[in-house]
């Protein structure tokens, strides 16, 4: 039976208050702290670094998902595995050498992933099956958040899906941008295990009622 893990993205939390934040939605169900980090070059967006990551560390023990959105990316790894981070991320658009930055995070304590764009595609896979933990497909184009959910996501997880099953390996697949509870049932369907999900949780009065609904609405899929 699936696991399902849902990852609340701190990018729509208030940040003037950043450490409670993060302590009501990991009480409220999450799973997994999801962290952006965007560089204002390989998007157009600037957001947070090590420093908020090892400020937040200390306030929850469930794992802290790194997501590189930056461009270069091996010099901010050891950063970030020092600061706390679990699980880290990267585009293959941002790296000049896949395989070494995926070393480089294995090699600083943390779970290694590759970020699929939703024009980019999974070939990259082909070649680092066997070095890679999570992969993550974004249903929006990377940037902002709060954007619409993109319906064509829904064949690349299905692809994605096929690929980890005839690997044989443990991955996870995570999707990220516009998932709510309206929708993450057929994301689950189409084989996704871990949701991002930020102004659905962040932008609601009570977190509690979001993930518990959206663990309603999985669990109609795990049944069948």
């Amino acid at each position: 039976m699936t696991t399902y893990h849902i990852a609340p993205s701190i990018l729509s939390a208030d940040f003037s208050r950043l450490g409670e934040e993060v302590r009501n939605v990991v009480a409220a169900g999450a799973d997994i702290i999801h962290f952006d980090v965007m560089d204002n070059h390989y998007v157009p967006n600037l957001t947070i670094g090590p420093l908020v990551c090892q400020a937040i560390r200390p306030h929850v023990q469930v794992p802290i998902d790194v997501h590189l959105m930056v461009k270069p990316v091996d010099r901010l790894i050891p950063d970030f595995a020092k600061a706390g981070a679990n699980i880290i991320t990267f585009h293959p658009e941002a790296s000049e050498h896949i395989d070494r930055t995926l070393q480089l995070i294995k090699d600083n304590g943390c779970k290694a992933g590759l970020v699929f764009n939703p024009a980019t595609p999974l070939d990259y896979l082909l070649h680092v099956m066997d070095k890679i933990d999570i992969i993550l497909i974004m249903s929006v184009n990377p940037g902002f958040g709060g954007q619409s959910f993109i319906p064509h996501a829904l064949r690349k997880i299905e692809a994605a899906r096929k690929l980890i099953d005839a690997s044989g390996l443990t991955i996870r697949l995570e999707v990220d941008g516009g998932i709510k509870i309206d929708n993450i049932a057929a994301v689950a369907e189409a084989g996704a295990d871990t949701f991002v999900s930020g102004s659905a949780i962040f932008g609601a009065a009570d977190y509690q009622a979001v993930i518990s609904r959206m663990r309603e609405e999985l669990s109609t899929v795990a049944k069948k």
